[in-house]
């Protein structure tokens, strides 16, 4: 890993240099991770020259030319300057996601350092994977793809949507599923969710592309509901198996749907087969955004695309370390897409009594179009036939 963790600190490096910023100090888990290979309790000195520094407060027993143990955090000036390093003008830091308590605190440990906001170029350096991050999300994908090939194994007539979830749920772990599911922000879930029915359509305080009621602890997903004849079966799980999440949704049904339900479906698959030519390097994301409306217009599923009283303004966002990386193919969004970036595409719609349809799969950005990653069925398939 060591040459693997120089280029993601040169990559670090390299945004410093264009954002013209002395030096950057991480602190959050995955910023760690990403830099240091694993996660610690501490924080990581990077300057645009020069050494980087790993200060660590747990766990102990790390061993590094580069390491000091500390403390608290106002230890490391002192220590910087035992090393011989200058203190930056300027220091970029993870103000998005650390406390007010911790920023104050870093300020006062850098009294006459300009604090900057890095959050956003942070996640930006994160979102273009380097070929390593490529080959582990693979890695992921193909574990999912193992695991969701089995679901109908698992279903039972007069199952709950929580039971189903449940069973699948096991047949992520036994796949090597690590069972956490990572996100920027403030939003929590377990490992996904199973929709049927009703519940599909029911909005959720969360960023994410459907909702469904879960419960007031954790409002998204699976609540209960009784998988019944007639109705569909969303299943959108995170594919943690390698630390890198990749994204997979695929939809089943408990017998018949309407006609309505497998247009929209098939709507979904060809939205998904355009979106993958369109996602090149160069391309704008709202463009591809863009080409998703269009086409759920021409068939005339506007009004239930991306859900109907609480509709998601995107059709696909990024995926690394958690599941909501940039870039978002959204409304609004002008950014370019480069090579090596890692993009979930998931045109889902809602059917008023059948429940949700659609799909999700995950894809490498190249030159000349995207590669996808994760090899499963792409067609409704009846629970009750299998």
């Amino acid at each position: 890993m060591e040459k693997e963790l120089q280029l993601r600190i040169d990559k670090i490096r390299a945004r410093l240099v264009e954002i013209n910023v002395d030096a950057c100090l991480l602190s959050t888990s995955v910023n760690l991770l990403y830099a240091v290979g694993q996660v610690v309790n501490g924080y990581y000195f990077i300057p645009a020259e020069g050494k980087a520094w790993l200060f660590v407060r747990r766990p102990v027993g790390l061993e590094s030319d580069h390491l000091l143990y500390i403390r608290k955090p106002e230890d490391i000036p002192g220590l910087l300057g035992e090393a011989g390093v200058t203190l930056p003008d300027s220091l970029m830091i993870e103000s998005g996601e650390i406390s007010h308590a911790d920023w104050l605190r870093l300020q006062a440990c850098f009294p006459h350092t300009r604090l900057v906001n890095g959050t956003g170029d942070l996640r930006y350096v994160r979102s273009i994977k380097t070929d390593y991050e490529c080959e582990r999300l693979k890695l992921s994908a193909k574990a999912h793809a193992r695991a969701y090939q089995q679901i109908p194994s698992v279903f039972r007539p007069g199952m709950t949507d929580v039971t189903f979830s449940i069973e699948i749920e096991r047949l992520m772990r036994l796949e090597g599923n690590k069972g956490l599911f990572r996100t920027f922000g403030d939003m929590e879930a377990f490992m996904g969710s199973v929709l049927t029915g009703d519940n599909a359509a029911v909005a959720s305080p969360y960023d994410f592309a459907l909702g469904g009621a879960g419960d007031p602890s954790n409002p998204i997903g699976a609540n209960g509901s009784l998988l019944k004849e007639g109705k569909s079966v969303m299943v959108d799980m995170c594919g943690n198996f390698t630390g890198y999440l990749d994204d997979i949704t695929r939809t089943f049904s408990i017998g018949k749907l309407t006609d309505k339900a497998y247009k929209a479906h098939q709507t979904a698959i060809e939205m998904e087969d355009r979106i993958q030519e369109a996602m090149k390097e160069g391309a704008v994301c709202e463009n591809i955004y863009d080409l998703s409306l269009a086409i759920a217009a021409r068939e005339g599923l506007s009004d239930c695309f991306m859900g109907i009283t609480q509709q998601a303004k995107f059709v696909g966002h990024g995926v690394g370390l958690v599941i909501n990386e940039p870039p978002v193919l959204a409304l609004h969004s002008r950014e370019i897409l480069l090579p090596n970036m890692v993009i979930a595409v998931e045109p889902k719609f809602i059917i008023e009594g059948t429940g949700a349809v659609g799909l999700e799969d995950t894809y490498i950005v190249g030159k000349n179009g995207s590669e996808k990653i994760t090899l499963v069925e792409p067609g409704i398939i009846d629970l009750m036939k299998v």
